[in-house]
């Protein structure tokens, strides 16, 4: 990148804003105009957009600051959330949280897509404000951008649309891996709901042999070697230990309260949506901490498998059994105790179907850790990539 100039972006784009219809005015809405807000880019995926949940109507648009964009302009989310783009097929209008790029003939859209995405944390520093921040025009305006032949571009574009796809495949094969996992447990033992092949039904404290909790510590300044799980690490049924704070400094935990690997987690308090969420730890990092909200579970192996207790306290049945017997004032925390916890009814099919079961999902879970390593190299590729051509 060393040889490409810095330009102005200003000198080959034209950047324009957005803006709001009056809202109380009903003839300014539910027109022929798509109008684009910065959710319907941060949850599109792909790169293109057309639409959004919203339309508006010549009117709306001729008594607003929105404008009608021509297509293929680059749209950023400027305001609040900043650095997400999109480009649009056909022409459309957005909201004052965008800055809108109109290309020239000197930059080709994507390549301005992408250097904007990877030049996100740059964007945010040059923001301002003192409720929520905004990149403004002006200041991206003067923001310089490397700018190779328009050959090169493409060439760049080409490349990083490959990494990005084997991306895509990637995270779509995972899902579709861990998707099979509640079908399978359905199809083997039956809804929970209906219990269709009548399994003896126990108390969960009977297949339970051990509860271990952690402690309610002060995050330190961060010079701990521990770090100290966050309730939300277990919410997605997969343990992300990246959800975490810092231990208190110079703290030593009793070795119990260090997450193991394969250790079966249970969210004892959240939300009253999210309060016995659980997930399975695979290759914890070393020195991560058992929160005071966050349970270990250690099953009866002579009663229940691992696999089959995971995936049954994932079922809607058990989670409406667990919203149930949560107490708490509010609906932002709910709490389950070990009392009424050990008295939730669950079915227990017979040992071998259960161990039939737990190798299947191996199976599948070391499928899904395969696509995982496959998507974290491909995104790991997609950075190198941007960072070599960016620099």
């Amino acid at each position: 990148m060393s040889g490409w100039p810095t330009i102005p972006l200003g000198h080959v784009c034209k950047i324009v804003g957005g803006g709001t219809p009056n809202r109380s005015n009903p003839a300014y809405f539910d027109g022929d105009i798509p109008w684009i807000t910065p959710s319907d880019v941060t949850k599109k995926n792909g790169r293109y957009v057309n639409c959004g949940a919203n339309t508006i109507t010549d009117l709306g648009l001729k008594n607003s600051s929105a404008r009608l964009l021509p297509s293929r302009s680059v749209l950023l989310t400027s305001r609040a959330t900043i650095g997400y783009t999109a480009i649009n097929i056909l022409p459309l209008a957005t909201n004052q949280g965008f800055a809108n790029f109109i290309c020239g003939e000197r930059v080709v859209p994507e390549f301005l897509a992408y250097w904007l995405e990877w030049s996100r944390e740059t964007l945010l520093s040059l923001a301002s404000g003192a409720t929520f921040k905004d990149i403004t025009k002006s200041t991206l305006k003067r923001h310089r951008i490397p700018l190779p032949p328009l050959e090169e571009q493409r060439r760049i574009v080409a490349l990083l649309d490959r990494a990005a796809e084997i991306r895509r495949r990637a995270e779509a094969a995972r899902a579709k891996a861990r998707a099979i996992i509640p079908a399978l447990f359905l199809d083997t033992f039956g809804d929970p709901a209906t219990n269709p092949k009548r399994w003896p039904i126990v108390p969960l404290g009977d297949v339970i042999e051990r509860i271990t909790g952690g402690k309610n510590l002060l995050a330190g300044n961060g010079s701990s070697r521990y770090r100290i799980m966050k309730v939300s690490a277990v919410t997605s049924g997969i343990l992300r230990p990246d959800e975490s704070k810092p231990a208190p400094d110079g703290y030593e935990p009793a070795p119990e309260h260090l997450v193991r690997e394969g250790d079966f987690l249970f969210s004892r308090a959240n939300t009253s949506e999210l309060v016995g969420a659980v997930a399975v730890a695979h290759k914890p990092p070393e020195g991560l901490l058992l929160p005071d909200k966050v349970w270990r579970i250690e099953w009866d192996p002579n009663r229940i498998a691992p696999a089959y207790a995971y995936s049954l306290l994932r079922t809607s049945e058990i989670r409406r059994n667990f919203a149930m017997i949560a107490s708490g004032t509010s609906d932002s925390m709910k709490n389950i105790s070990q009392a009424k916890l050990s008295r939730v009814p669950i079915g227990v099919p017979p040992a071998t179907l259960q161990t039939t079961f737990a190798e299947q999902v191996q199976r599948l879970e070391e499928l899904s850790r395969g696509l995982d390593a496959s998507a974290t190299k491909a995104e790991a590729m997609a950075a190198a990539l941007s960072a070599e051509v960016f620099g």
